[in-house]
């Protein structure tokens, strides 16, 4: 029987669910790299508090990739309520994924120890064994420090990267994170916030390296939206212009983009915390950057937002796989 195509996944956030739910019922090899640069919400004050990596984006992945009871998964997403005090804000999960690194004294292996108890279907990977901080300088000069500063500044980026927590030592990749990138058959990015869920994987040194080595193919997933004070006005063009650059070279073979227009009067911005606006396709400026666009219809409108298709997306992948 041939082996199972390895498929890695980097980013963060809400956006990799969407398209791992779908992925992990296929015939394939999967494992996520997640960030460990989140600082806000229930992630933050636990780091914080007890100085762990951030648990949130951990938590929604390792519940994307389980096999365990629905019960289990809603134990582990439940969030306390605002007037219980010490517990407001924090999800269960995240106070388990924190008891598990004091018992292990490592993210990378408690996430393991409780990837085995929620029957995860694949690996995942914290992209290092420690908390980093995000930086980044925007098109002003200014620099700011700590993914929620950078969000709630709203300013135009130039770049960004990671530094080990408290210092600005060069952080380390968690060396499974390298080997699963340089055995991939397919690298995909995203869906996600480009530049505090996506690119806070990117640029870690030894990432960045692999990134460039590997002789996977490599896809991006572009964002439906823009994101305010992180991509105004970008086309998927300059969304791949963006990644690029952070990797150093032109690596991405394909962009998955799409075309299905989401309604003026369709998204709740107030809901989202959001002011956006659907990003455009610009293919001749994505085929300079030596990628092929693939568009079509990977809209998906729900809860006042406009979101990924996960089925139709985990389709393209495969059609790509193969």
């Amino acid at each position: 029987m041939p082996n199972k195509p390895k498929i890695v996944i980097i980013g963060g956030g809400s956006g990799l669910p969407v398209i791992i739910k779908p992925l992990v019922k296929e015939r394939i090899d999967l494992t996520a790299i997640v960030t460990v640069a989140d600082d806000g919400g229930s992630s933050g004050l636990l780091r914080n508090y007890i100085n762990i990596v951030p648990p949130g984006d951990i938590r929604n992945i390792l519940v994307a990739m389980s096999d365990v009871d629905p019960a289990i998964k809603q134990v582990m997403q439940y969030r306390f309520d605002a007037k219980d005090d010490f517990f407001a804000q924090h999800a269960v999960g995240n106070l388990i994924i924190a008891a598990m690194t004091e018992m292990h004294d490592s993210i990378f292996d408690a996430v393991q120890h409780l990837a085995d108890f929620m029957k995860v279907r694949g690996r995942i990977y914290p992209v290092s064994d420690e908390p980093l901080v995000l930086h980044a300088e925007f098109k002003d000069g200014n620099i700011l420090a700590g993914e929620s500063e950078i969000t709630k500044a709203h300013k135009t980026i130039d770049h960004v990267w990671v530094t080990r927590d408290a210092s600005q030592d060069i952080p380390r990749a968690a060396p499974e994170v390298v080997e699963a990138i340089l055995d991939a058959d397919m690298i995909v990015y995203g869906p996600g916030s480009l530049f505090t869920s996506i690119l806070p994987n990117v640029v870690v040194p030894e990432v960045r390296t692999a990134l460039r080595l590997t002789a996977a193919k490599q896809v991006y997933i572009s964002n439906i939206m823009t994101q305010k004070g992180e991509t105004d006005a970008y086309t998927d063009a300059q969304h791949l212009l963006a990644l690029n650059a952070h990797i150093g070279a032109p690596v991405i073979d394909y962009v998955i983009a799409n075309n299905a227009i989401v309604p003026d009067d369709f998204v709740d911005f107030q809901k989202w915390h959001e002011i956006s606006n659907q990003v455009k396709l610009d293919p001749a400026a994505v085929a300079v950057q030596g990628a092929q666009e693939i568009a079509g219809d990977f809209l998906q409108l729900r809860d006042a937002g406009a979101f990924h298709d996960g089925d139709k997306i985990m389709a393209e992948l495969m059609q790509i796989l193969e």
